[in-house]
Formats: structure tokens, C-alpha cells, sequence
């Protein structure tokens, strides 16, 4: 994490926690991984004629095993989940491409091979244009706080809420929602916490103090669903691909913004509703101070000037200036690197592991798409007899429920890829699933998973935010569990609505 941030400490102190349940649970992680081993293995050896689906290639069935082993590594966490996403590159290098050891190309009929992936693109997804949008972010969060813009915003935007106990709640909810549109929602939580740990020490309120806290998670989780960088669910849903390589989704960043941060406001106001019902403030007012220094002198004026032009660069889109956002997001890059105030030291805090999550999960995208198998499971996968309602439903929750338990982007990286083949299929195929469309098609299945994503907080071990608030010791694990499942619940409901609603106005 980036050490620069206020309450570094806490995501320290996490990390390290993290580590020790680690080291606790290496022999559970020896079964775990014999096990993930042992099904992989099995699936890639196996006759293909046992897999029951016609015209199957070595190739396709040898993605199938590793889409087995991603599942399994990601849901058993039997090593940190950026570490499977590489090892998803390395095996499809090593065994999938046209660069391939030739023990796994060579003496095959090339009917039965299949098709190999191009080396270049699987290694390419390091540096696919979604990674440099994430890129450019970190860059601003690392510029923001280094100038104290961070500090001087809080600063600014929770003086308008006082002193009564009820609108500090409403104001962490939403400053804590707005950072994190551009922030780790990780650093996020740790800068908010700690803006806050002089106040919980002070308050004598137990109930008031589990919503404070509480809003912290809350807002963190759900604030990422404002922007196409807020998290990387949400990046991965707008860069889905079709079975041709071609995007899914046609929304630009100010489309996306448009839409989603209303929505979001909307959620956390909802929330602050629900923090109120569940956790009522004894003390009426609260003493809010938020300490840490700002920079002035041309350094600052930079990231300021540097700051608005990117968002509103973002906001006006290719259609209106010429140029996506993923190429907006090397102007930040440039600026902050050319003027020095962004150095070495800084480039090294930078989490890397975000990045190669999420490469692994295009990886394993590019494998399931250029191999054939995606279009070859959903030939053979009756989705056609859901009902588009069901459809959605059914990815929602599988999504939501999936990464109450597992990191969101892992969940997304499974699920998106056969998703968008599968959105692609009966929008091809209208008479399949009549009404598809009707509802928002590809755009309202894939959002809503991404939304879903979002949505996972039911517990300590669902997002690094809501480790971070019940690490402090003064919220408890029901609590958690009940404001996430109303939350998330409600949420997906609403966000769904709104899609569909979208959808049928246009």
C-alpha cells in the first residue's frame, strides 16, 4: 500500500495480520493446494471424450483445467491472489501459446491442438490499457496526498456537515464514497479512520461509534462503484471482450459517472438511514478535527491544475476531445513524472498487486475467448431456457455471494469473460431469450455484476476496508453482517432497477 497515505499504520498492521493467519494456516494450504493440484491435473489429463462436448480441442480442454485451477486458487486463497493471476499468465505462456514448450504443441494432429494464443497478447495484458487507466489513479492518489490535497479536501467538504453527531455520520459516508471514486478504496479507509481516531477515542457512544466506523467500509466499497477506476471490478466489466476481441460494452467515462455517481449517492444516503436506525447516536454533537499538513508553492498548483483537467478530460470523453480515458490517464503519468513530483521512492508504492490481479484476469479472458472454449460451453450451456430476469439474478448473486468470501476482482475475473460471451450469444440470438435487450442486454449483466462486487461486505475478510474498520477492536462481526446484507441486498436491487430502467427510457 501506498505508505504515504494517513493511517498507513492500519494497512500495515493488516498486512501483518494477514501474514501470521497465513503462516497459521500453511497446513490447511498444503491440503488446499494437493487438492487444487490434484482437480487440475485430473482435467487435463483426462480423455476429452469425457467431458461430453463435441469437437473439443487439447487446447480448449486444457483452459477449461486452468480456468478450474484460478477457481480453486482464488477461492481456497492457498497463495495471495495477484500470484495466482501471474502464475494464469505464466502456464498460458508456457502451454497455451504459439510459444509454448514444444511438449505441449508438437506431435498433435492440428485439428485436435486446436488454437494456440498469440505469446505477445497474453503477455500483453501486463500492460493492457485498463492497467494504465489504474495507473494514471494511483498517480493522482500519490500526488493528491503527498501535496495534502487529501487533507485540505476532507478538510473542506465535511466543514458544511458541523457538529451534530447525525450529519458527521452523513459527511463520512459521502466524503469517504467521493475519495474513493479516485482512491484505493484500501487507502481510503485508512486516511478516513484516521481522520477519525481522535474523535472514537473521545466518544463515550458504542453505538455511535460503530456508525462511524461502519460508514467508513460503506462508503469505500460503494464510492468505487462512481467510476470506471473506483475499483476494479469495474474496470474489468468495461474492458469485456466478445468472442471476435471486440468490446462489449459502448460506455465512456463521463457515460459511466453520469449514471452511477446519482446512484451512488443515493445508496449512501440510504445507508446513513439505515446507520442511523441500527446504531442511534447518544451524544448529539461531535468535535471533528482533521490534522495533517498541506503543501502550497508550485508543486501543489500542479497536481491541483493536473488533478481537474484529468477528471474533466475523463468526464468529456473520445466522442467530444479525440481521446479515451485510458490515454487521459498518461497526462497525470507525464506531468507528475517530468516535474519530479513523483519519484522513484513513490513508484515503489505504488500496488503493483492490484495490477497483476487484474492482468491474470484478462489472461484468463484472452484464454477463454481465443482458444474457442467460451464460444464452444455456451453452444453447450442451455442459457437460452432462463428467463433474462432469472439471467440477471442468478450473475448478481453468484457475484455478490462469491465475493462476501473472495477478493471482488478475482470473483469478477471468473465470472465477467463468460458473461460477456454469454450476453453477446443471446443478443446474436434474440428469439433465445426474448427481452434481453428490452432490459439492457449486455450492459445491464455486466454492470450489475460489477455493481454486485461492490455491494460484498457482509464481513471482515469481504473487502481490505471492512478488515480495516473491525481491526480497531470496536466493531463486532454481526454488526458488519447485518448493515452488509441489508446494504448489499437493497443495492443490487435498486441497481438493477435503474439499468433496467435506463434501458427501456432509451
Amino acid at each position: 500500500m501506498f505508505k504515504i497515505f494517513k493511517g498507513f499504520h492500519l494497512v500495515e498492521a493488516l498486512q501483518q495480520n494477514k501474514q501470521v493467519r497465513r503462516i497459521e494456516r500453511l497446513p490447511k494450504h498444503f491440503v488446499a493446494l494437493a487438492f487444487t493440484l490434484a482437480v487440475t491435473l485430473t482435467l487435463w489429463n483426462l480423455p476429452i471424450e469425457m467431458f461430453g462436448i463435441p469437437e473439443l480441442t487439447i487446447v480448449q480442454q486444457r483452459t477449461i483445467a486452468l480456468f478450474a485451477f484460478a477457481t480453486l486458487m482464488w477461492l481456497l486463497e492457498v497463495i495471495p491472489s495477484w500470484c495466482t493471476s501471474v502464475a494464469i499468465i505464466a502456464i498460458c505462456v508456457f502451454t497455451l501459446s504459439t510459444d509454448a514448450f514444444f511438449t505441449f504443441t508438437r506431435g498433435f494432429e492440428p485439428e485436435k491442438l486446436g488454437t494456440l494464443l498469440s505469446s505477445k497478447a497474453v503477455l500483453a495484458t501486463f500492460a493492457d490499457p485498463i492497467i494504465i487507466l489504474f495507473l494514471g489513479g494511483f498517480m493522482l492518489a500519490i500526488a493528491a496526498t503527498k501535496t495534502g490535497l487529501d487533507v485540505k479536501l476532507a478538510r473542506v467538504l465535511l466543514k458544511p456537515f458541523g457538529k451534530k453527531s447525525n450529519n458527521v455520520l452523513l459527511g463520512f459516508l459521502l466524503i469517504t464514497g467521493v475519495f474513493s471514486m479516485f482512491v484505493s478504496n484500501t487507502a481510503t479507509a485508512a486516511m478516513m479512520i484516521a481522520f477519525l481516531a481522535p474523535v472514537l477515542k473521545s466518544l463515550p457512544d458504542a453505538k455511535g461509534r460503530t456508525a462511524l466506523l461502519l460508514a467508513i467500509p460503506i462508503g469505500a466499497n460503494i464510492g468505487g462503484l462512481g467510476t470506471p477506476i473506483g475499483t476494479p471490478p469495474n474496470a474489468i466489466a468495461t474492458n469485456a471482450k466478445d468472442a471476435m476481441g471486440n468490446p462489449v460494452l459502448d460506455i465512456g467515462f463521463g457515460e459511466w459517472m453520469l449514471i452511477m455517481i446519482p446512484f451512488v449517492l443515493v445508496i449512501l444516503v440510504l445507508s446513513w438511514l439505515l446507520l442511523r436506525y441500527m446504531f442511534p447516536f447518544q451524544q448529539k454533537e461531535i468535535e471533528l478535527k482533521i490534522e495533517g499538513e498541506t503543501q502550497g508553492g508550485w508543486h501543489s498548483t500542479v497536481v491541483n491544475w493536473t488533478f481537474v483537467a484529468t477528471i474533466i478530460l475523463w468526464c468529456l470523453g473520445k466522442d467530444v476531445i479525440g481521446i479515451g480515458p485510458n490515454v487521459v490517464a498518461m497526462l497525470p503519468i507525464c506531468v507528475f513524472c517530468v516535474t519530479g513530483i513523483i519519484k522513484r521512492r513513490d513508484l515503489e508504492e505504488i500496488n503493483w498487486s492490484v495490477l497483476w490481479m487484474v492482468a491474470g484476469g484478462f489472461a484468463l479472458g484472452l484464454a477463454l475467448n481465443d482458444t474457442g472454449l467460451a464460444k464452444v460451453l455456451i453452444d453447450n450451456i442451455p442459457f437460452s431456457e432462463l428467463h433474462p430476469i432469472v439471467l440477471l439474478a442468478v450473475a448478481g448473486l453468484l457475484c455478490w455471494g462469491l465475493s462476501n468470501f473472495i477478493s471482488n476482482t478475482a470473483t469478477a475475473n471468473l465470472l465477467i469473460p463468460i458473461l460477456a460471451l454469454v450476453a453477446q450469444a443471446l443478443v446474436a440470438n434474440p428469439e433465445a431469450a426474448p427481452g434481453f435487450e428490452a432490459i439492457g442486454g449486455s450492459q445491464t449483466l455486466l454492470i450489475g455484476v460489477a455493481m454486485a462486487a461492490s455491494f460484498a461486505m457482509c464481513l471482515p475478510i469481504s473487502t481490505p476496508p471492512n478488515a480495516l474498520a473491525h481491526s480497531t477492536g470496536l466493531i463486532e462481526q454481526k454488526h458488519m453482517v447485518r448493515v452488509g446484507v441489508v446494504v448489499g441486498i437493497v443495492g443490487m436491487a435498486l441497481g438493477y432497477l435503474m439499468l433496467i430502467g435506463i434501458s427501456m427510457l432509451k
